[in-house]
């Protein structure tokens, strides 16, 4: 029977990256923690908020990206795969479950500007073509201009206003 083992996981860091490097070739290393929040219904009706914390090990270039760029707070996407980890302490067995990431993509626009803290470079305004036909598009407020989209991250002519936390994906 064939497997599959693939993690996809959208969360805020709990804790500040710390690399390390391994002697054998100085490879860096991370180990994260990601807050992975989910909102349910529960019997009653109510709605209640869930957390999951997952540990997370990013490894070479990854994982220098990650300290220099994210910090605790941040929002990231993480893909990778699911690791057993197992030894014994004291004569007794122990396990953990953790990610091993294999890619990284930071979430969110930047705060403050500058500094430690930030969430990436600038990016460049986005553009899209005049969809053909009747169908999709971005449409700023009915006007029919297809022509350009800004998120609002920049803050001129044109801005929408609208911030990354406003993007439902």
């Amino acid at each position: 029977m064939a497997s599959f083992n693939r993690v996809i996981l959208v969360g805020n860091l709990t804790r500040d990256i710390e690399v390390r490097y391994v002697s054998n070739g100085g490879l860096a290393v991370t180990e994260l923690g990601l807050a992975v929040n989910d909102r349910r219904k529960s019997q009653s009706g109510e709605w209640v908020d869930e957390t999951t914390f997952v540990d997370v090990t990013l490894w070479g270039r990854t994982a220098e990206i990650a300290s220099e760029y994210l910090s605790k707070g941040s929002s990231v996407l993480i893909e990778g795969r699911l690791k057993l980890d197992t030894w014994e302490t004291d004569g007794q067995k122990r396990s953990k479950l953790r990610v091993v990431g294999e890619k990284m993509q930071m979430l969110g626009g930047r705060e403050g500007g500058g500094g430690g803290g930030s969430r990436g470079g600038s990016r460049p305004p986005q553009r899209q073509s005049q969809p053909q036909g009747g169908g999709g598009g971005y449409n700023q407020g009915g006007s029919g201009n297809y022509d350009s989209y800004d998120d609002g991250s920049f803050g001129g002519p044109g801005s929408q206003g609208a911030g990354d936390d406003d993007i439902p994906f």
